[in-house]
């Protein structure tokens, strides 16, 4: 049995087919809405599928920029509108740190957001570890804290950037 790899889809290198990957989410997506009986509107679909465009998390204003590229109206809070659509139905999940914002890769099922963050090539990758949730919700607890949500940004580099930063310099 071939096992599938531990590194995440967003940090592999060739053995990722990312317009796959992009499909994919947003069939889940057409699914999730109409089990929710929500609509997923023309410009709802196409600002979740420009938040797919790479594993690179994008901010709104930027979404904003190539909506416009593409012939499209509207303003800043058309954007916000609809990513607080995809937000609500769990479809993507806003990375604070970056205020940017990135697919879900786990859409419609109940989970912590758990992000490793890359400074170097800056794509993310959600990982869903239910230890570290776990441990989460546990100091909460014993803190008398009640959680009601919790997002986990890790930073640091990814396989590609590690290897990159490991190769000898070469002179010219």
């Amino acid at each position: 049995m071939r096992r599938e790899s531990q590194t995440p889809k967003a940090f592999r290198g060739g053995d990722h087919d990312h317009a796959a990957c992009a499909e994919d989410a947003l069939e889940a997506a057409d699914q999730l809405a109409r089990a929710k009986g929500e609509r997923l509107t023309p410009l709802r679909r196409r600002v979740l599928e420009l938040v797919w465009r790479s594993h690179v998390p994008v901010g709104a204003y930027d979404l904003l920029d190539s909506l416009k590229k593409e012939g499209k109206s509207g303003g800043p809070p058309t954007v916000y509108r609809a990513l607080d659509f995809l937000l609500d139905l769990g479809l993507v999940h806003r990375i604070r740190s970056l205020n940017a914002y990135v697919g879900c890769a786990h859409p419609g099922e109940r989970h912590a957001g758990q992000f490793l963050i890359c400074t170097g090539c800056r794509s993310a990758a959600e990982i869903d570890d239910g230890g570290v949730g776990r441990a989460v919700q546990d100091a909460a607890a014993r803190a008398g804290f009640e959680a009601h949500g919790q997002t986990v940004e890790i930073s640091g580099l990814c396989p590609r950037c590690r290897a990159a930063e490991a190769e000898p310099r070469r002179s010219p």
